[in-house]
């Protein structure tokens, strides 16, 4: 389900069935930090509904203090598993459901957090995931997410054998897979009985989305070392010489060059333009305090857009606690602060921000669909009064961040079918029959 459809509150009363049933008594929520620690507990309390529900944190000392008493639902973060498997006695919760939200988290099965609740999935009788972009950077991340849900019954309990089945390689590139011929509509087929979308244009008359790409010109000399960093992995510059010691290494230093700075190999940045800086604060002028969100990719982006408009400028990204970005967004929601500077990491999952605003600006694009996708929708969701909300991709021209934006826009594409395909279709008086034919067509 897209942000906006209430996934929260879908778990939190299907969870409630069970429990009015007797078929369960416990639930273990997974969900990002800032998601554990403010929409949770939000949802629960706001409802009537959900009253007769108590819930518990385990998170930093809370856990200890939780650990020993009963609550009808504990919330953790992916972080917090470690503990939860080992000092938190994990078997004395006696947990009968497990809720994943943000799935997506699950999506690399090498991963430890991956490995610790793969352990444990046999002990919930009902498992159950959510997230609003499952294939944001490809198919191949569905193994992950579908094997918490049912243990390799659709797609193979290895993912070596998923690979096998429905991916190929192409000559002399050993790290990219690619779809074998008719391989999408056999994924779709597979976790079809296990997999609903709903998708948020269906059901909410959300604002209209309006793409602005803000394009500019770097100096000469910009120019230069982005052109020698993409040619030859290494540039120099007037202070020091940079080289990069991979293609991936390049990609990331251009980049870099783009937003306007560089590091070195010691981690100091070199700045090198301020094209970037001189578009945006144009664009902020032509908003005229109307209350904008500022996503930037790199830490010497933030310093450098701090010393801009102030030390003071609210930023939401790593050391920021839970109070000080819940003051930072109700602010922003009230519209008395018009720069809300954010990372796509820290804004991406968990975050209202539209009760006002309708400006999204990117200073820098990440590569990751989700990261994408999910940053503009803390915005654009249901509830934000305006008619449009306008996203604007500041970019320089000829560069790697053209072709970014073209690569995030043809995933998209890629997205949409995916989720059409898995749409639930639940328009009154329509035959059961009917189901299976239109979720065929998209």
């Amino acid at each position: 389900m897209e942000p906006g459809l209430g996934k929260t509150s879908v778990v939190l009363a299907a969870f409630k069935i069970l429990k009015e049933k007797g078929i369960a008594k416990k639930m273990l929520v997974i969900a990002p930090r800032r998601v554990m620690r403010l929409v949770w507990p939000d949802e629960i309390t706001k409802w009537a509904e959900f009253d007769n529900l108590s819930f518990a944190i385990l998170h930093g000392d809370e856990k200890d203090l939780f650990s020993g008493n009963e609550a009808d639902i504990y919330i953790i973060n992916p972080e917090g598993l470690q503990w939860l498997m080992t000092r938190g006695d994990f078997k004395k919760f006696k947990f009968d459901v497990l809720a994943v939200d943000e799935l997506s988290k699950f999506k690399h099965s090498r991963t430890q957090r991956f490995k610790l609740l793969k352990n444990v999935l046999t002990t919930f009788r009902y498992r159950w995931g959510l997230t609003g972009t499952p294939v944001a950077n490809g198919m191949m991340g569905l193994f992950g997410q579908c094997y918490v849900l049912d243990m390799g019954a659709a797609l193979g309990r290895y993912i070596t054998h998923f690979r096998n089945r429905f991916f190929f390689q192409r000559p002399y590139d050993t790290f990219g897979y690619y779809l074998k011929e008719g391989a999408e509509q056999q994924i779709q087929d597979a976790i079809r009985p296990i997999a609903m979308s709903m998708q948020a244009d269906d059901y909410l008359k959300l604002p209209e989305l309006v793409n602005s790409n803000v394009m500019v010109d770097i100096p000469p000399a910009a120019r230069e070392a982005y052109i020698q960093m993409e040619e030859n992995y290494i540039t120099q510059l007037a202070t020091t010489e940079v080289f990069a010691t991979s293609a991936a290494a390049v990609g990331i230093k251009c980049r870099q060059i783009c937003n306007g700075a560089v590091y070195d190999e010691a981690g100091e940045y070199h700045e090198i333009h301020d094209a970037k800086l001189e578009a945006l604060d144009d664009l902020l002028e032509e908003l005229d305090g109307s209350p904008a969100l500022v996503l930037y990719e790199f830490n010497h982006d933030k310093e450098r857009l701090l010393r801009k408009y102030g030390e003071d400028t609210p930023c939401l990204g790593g050391g920021v606690n839970d109070t000080k970005a819940e003051s930072y967004t109700t602010a922003f929601n009230a519209g008395t602060i018009p720069i809300l500077l954010a990372h796509p990491q820290s804004a991406g999952h968990g975050l209202n921000l539209q009760r006002t605003a309708n400006h999204v600006i990117w200073f820098g694009l990440p590569w990751d669909l989700e990261q994408y996708d999910q940053s503009v929708r803390r915005v654009r969701r249901q509830g934000n009064p305006n008619t449009h909300v306008f996203v604007h991709h500041i970019m320089v021209r000829n560069t790697l961040d053209v072709r970014i934006l073209r690569v995030l826009q043809d995933k998209d594409v890629t997205q949409k079918s995916f989720m059409g395909s898995l749409k639930a279709e639940l328009l009154p008086g329509l035959p059961a029959s009917s189901n299976s034919s239109l979720n065929q067509a998209g």
